[in-house]
């Protein structure tokens, strides 16, 4: 499996669905697989979100993730089995950009904030860092349009090559 990691609003959605289709995989988008399992444990009151049953998200993942050709998109890592992914690529998206985005999508408050703060302390790459290889994480711009169709074809060049590397 492959998996598309990143703050709220860096584009892991767009890419995500983008790849799938030119590579002929399955995308799978871990917020919506939870909100239509109803795959939580509580409600976070803080940030005005359901939380994450991390254990029930695994067992309905595990076997799809077993049958291969799999794009994970999700905000956090630390949680999935180390062996479900060949490749991590953590997108990031300067602030400016990254603070209209989240705004347009109703984010405001600590939730806002806190989203902003964890792209400023590039937390993400560094819980990929500690969760995966090191040479299977790689970082990517995630600004503009073009940033998208180059990450696509870098992207696709690494599958190709992972695919005949373990073929």
């Amino acid at each position: 499996g492959f998996f598309s990691l990143g703050t709220p609003g860096v584009g892991k959605t767009t890419l995500g669905k983008e790849l799938a289709s030119r590579a002929g995989m399955t995308y799978i988008n871990v917020g919506d697989m939870a909100k239509e399992g109803e795959l939580y444990e509580g409600f976070d009151e803080e940030y005005d979100c359901p939380i994450l049953d991390e254990d029930r998200v695994i067992d309905e993942l595990e076997d799809k993730m077993s049958e291969g050709g799999v794009i994970v998109d999700y905000h956090g890592c630390d949680f999935f089995p180390e062996r479900w992914f060949h490749i991590v690529f953590v997108l990031r998206t300067e602030n400016s950009f990254l603070y209209d985005r989240l705004e347009s999508r109703g984010y405001k408050g600590k939730k806002l904030q806190d989203n902003i703060q964890c792209e400023i302390f590039q937390t993400l790459y560094e819980e990929a860092m500690l969760s995966y290889r090191e040479e299977i994480v790689h970082q990517l711009p995630s600004n503009t349009p073009e940033d998208l169709e180059r990450n696509l074809d870098q992207i696709m060049q690494w599958i190709e090559q992972w695919m005949k590397d373990n073929n």
